[in-house]
């Protein structure tokens, strides 16, 4: 077998294994977050509203929106741009 067509299968079995601990670990952080900061406030659930202090809410929701929204897209903007590049240089 040739070493090119190794090297393929090896870089995409660690892509769809990047991907899929980005999600679960996007996953297991949102959900941790979410049960940290869920309360029982006069008899009702309070889900994302029962923080310790005004710095821990302030944290939590930055590192959620880094995690869930900037990381992401930042990662598939690079992709994107990676492939275009490809397209564009090496194909034509």
């Amino acid at each position: 077998m040739n070493l090119y067509v190794l090297q393929l299968k090896l870089r995409k079995h660690l892509v769809y294994g990047a991907m899929a601990f980005i999600w679960i670990t996007q996953c297991a952080f949102v959900t941790t977050m979410g049960i940290l900061s869920t309360d029982i406030i006069k008899g009702s659930c309070v889900p994302w509203g029962s923080f310790s202090s005004n710095a821990a809410k302030k944290t939590i929701s930055s590192f959620i929106f880094t995690i869930a929204l900037v990381l992401p897209l930042t990662l598939m903007v690079f992709c994107y741009t990676r492939i275009v590049y490809a397209l564009r240089y090496k194909v034509l």
